[in-house]
């Protein structure tokens, strides 16, 4: 396992086809992830919105999905798992499962202890996305209407950029601009590349407070 992590990851593709079918239960689909620059394969929203997250949080080099099948013993007999993720950032390196807490079966935990193990002999990280906060998803996917390049032609950024540096709220610095749609726009912009901030623990609104991001400079 361990000779698994000097793997080069870069063009690998996942362990297994991704299939439509008209009376099948869960939603596969292609994501765009501008981190990559490409399209990612997901067979639920719940590893949509995964794949959404990843590309928000910023630092992702490269996403595989389905990258390996483990194959282990467990007390009743041999097993096979293939986690959803495997992120290349620049944090590390996280292999990731992705199902809803209350769908956790005895069989999947066993599935992710494996995955942990494998995980930790290869010096990665391993996580299981199983909930997410209120409000999260609804506010990233929002945001991410706007994620790719946006030129500004009419000047707004430095006056939202203002707005925020006095925490104003959403909605007082797009009504103050001049061009109060093209505001919006840009405002979400803004915040999916870290230069401004809003909590997203509450829904995003007029009534969001808006701050200087991290990437403000």
């Amino acid at each position: 396992m361990a000779d698994l992590a000097a793997v080069p990851v870069t063009g690998l593709g996942p362990m297994r086809g991704f299939t439509w079918r008209r009376d099948q239960r869960h939603r596969p689909g292609l994501e765009y992830v501008v981190s990559t620059g490409r399209l990612h394969g997901f067979e639920s929203l719940e590893e949509a919105g995964l794949l959404l997250v990843l590309d928000f949080a910023g630092g992702v080099v490269e996403v595989l999905s389905q990258p390996l099948r483990l194959r282990f013993r467990t007390a009743v007999g041999w097993r096979r798992h293939t986690p959803d993720f495997l992120v290349v950032s620049r944090l590390g390196i996280w292999l990731i499962d992705v199902r809803p807490a209350d769908l956790i079966g005895d069989e999947d935990r066993e599935s992710f202890a494996a995955a942990a193990e494998a995980a930790l002999a290869c010096g990665w990280h391993y996580t299981v996305a199983a909930r997410w906060k209120p409000y999260v998803l609804m506010a990233v996917d929002a945001m991410s209407a706007r994620r790719r390049p946006l030129a500004d032609p009419l000047g707004v950024r430095p006056g939202l950029l203002a707005g925020a540096g006095v925490a104003m709220t959403f909605g007082e610095i797009a009504a103050g601009s001049a061009f109060e749609p093209v505001a919006r726009a840009h405002l979400l912009h803004l915040r999916w590349h870290r230069r401004v901030g809003i909590d997203l623990g509450r829904p995003l609104g007029d009534s969001s407070t808006v701050v200087l991001g991290s990437e403000s400079s």
